[in-house]
């Protein structure tokens, strides 16, 4: 989903349950980037390099995001499907990005999943790599994407975040016990 750089890039923050998030829309209304704020500084970084031409103004997201999101953390766990989104990156991560949102929610997928379902299947840890940098958290489904094992793995917003993220779509995965 790949487009003309954003003149101008909007950014709204929203309570959620699980904290703060940024929710950054062009004037499109298209999706650019979501994140927390506790990650904004890199969240910033990444729309800097990315988007440089493009100023970052505070300010009202489209209502039909603003409600789709709200309609998410209210329990409409599918309310984000086809929400329009657009990021910069390679062809390959690119791929990987619209493949995750191929994963229903309620669902979960292994990276070695992942990678067959992109055609790559020994391509493993790029396609971790191409998962850390997705830059559209939740609506771009990263957090589905768990251990060969079933266990919860990284997670750029943070392991607590995917664990209620996944609880909150009837998701399932094995907590990892303490050494």
């Amino acid at each position: 989903m790949t487009a003309a750089p954003p003149e101008t890039l909007t950014l709204e923050r929203m309570p959620t349950p699980i904290g703060e998030a940024l929710v950054v829309t062009d004037e499109t209304g298209a999706l650019r980037a979501f994140n927390w704020t506790d990650y904004e500084a890199r969240m910033r970084a990444w729309i800097a390099r990315h988007y440089p031409k493009a100023p970052l103004v505070e300010g009202a997201i489209p209502a039909a995001v603003r409600a789709a999101l709200s309609a998410y953390f209210g329990g409409e766990a599918r309310a984000l499907d086809g929400l329009a989104w657009r990021a910069s990156g390679t062809a390959f991560q690119l791929k990987v990005w619209e493949t995750l949102c191929t994963i229903p929610a309620g669902e979960t997928l292994s990276y070695a999943g992942l990678a067959e379902r992109i055609g790559r299947p020994s391509a493993v840890r790029a396609v971790g790599l191409a998962n850390g940098a997705n830059p559209i958290s939740l609506v771009v489904p990263c957090h589905r994407v768990i251990g060969a094992n079933g266990s919860l793995t990284g997670y750029g917003g943070g392991l607590p975040r995917k664990r209620w993220l996944l609880g909150h779509e009837g998701a399932s995965f094995k907590e990892q016990l303490a050494a």
